[in-house]
């Protein structure tokens, strides 16, 4: 489905990725490990087209990436959670994840049944649904971002670094929602950004070590007996 060939990326003329390259099947999980700065989140804004791609080439079921806007990807069910959760804070919750889906002018009806499905992997959600995102603790704001993607991220879903800064009960939560999206939604592909690869060994076995902007497929249980 999402095939990464020889990407490489620079900013302010350093080059932060190195000829990153890897595949991603329907259905799949991924996970990239690596430390901060090693180009992890570059990666992901690269798929989204928010940062210039000085090389190589990505491809969504054999489409051109490079060829579709970066605001006309989400259209493809593209969906993106960022590190920094990036909420509106005035707007309630359930506004908030329903955005990306007005802004891609779904019928309401695919609204609704989109959002319901989003309720089923984080039910908690529900219960937020009318508060300001404003006034949500950290970790809560975790799980709107990744409602909010979802609502979009029909095909595959990218999180950058989920787990960052979440006490031990959240991470928890926000772990079992993900074993439940695999339950309910195990069409979608996921590619997941962490520091630490232990957060995501009952997601996934499979990984991409990034170091210096360069990747190497590494099983995950490798990975984490190395660091």
């Amino acid at each position: 489905m999402l095939t990464v060939e020889a990407l490489t990326v620079e900013i302010a003329g350093v080059q932060v990725l190195r000829g990153v390259g890897f595949t991603l099947a329907p259905g799949a999980t991924l996970a990239l490990v690596g430390r901060n700065g090693a180009g992890k989140t570059t990666t992901l804004r690269a798929l989204m087209g928010l940062v210039p791609v000085a090389d190589g080439r990505l491809t969504l079921d054999g489409r051109p990436l490079g060829a579709v806007a970066p605001h006309d990807r989400p259209g493809l069910g593209i969906g993106y959670a960022p590190e920094d959760r990036r909420l509106f804070s005035a707007f309630t919750v359930e506004e908030n994840i329903r955005l990306p889906a007005e802004v891609v002018r779904l019928a309401e009806h695919e609204i609704k049944a989109r959002l319901d499905a989003v309720y089923e992997v984080l039910p908690e959600l529900g219960a937020l649904a009318g508060r300001p995102a404003g006034s949500v603790s950290g970790g809560q704001g975790k799980m709107v971002a990744l409602g909010r993607a979802l609502m979009i991220g029909t095909r595959l879903v990218l999180l950058d670094e989920p787990f960052q800064g979440l006490a031990p009960a959240l991470a928890q939560r926000y772990a079992e929602a993900l074993s439940r999206l695999r339950r309910v939604r195990p069409d979608i592909a996921l590619l997941v950004t962490e520091s630490n690869p232990a957060l995501l060994a009952n997601l996934t076995e499979d990984g991409l070590l990034i170091e210096r902007g360069e990747v190497a497929p590494r099983r995950l249980k490798d990975i984490m007996e190395d660091a």
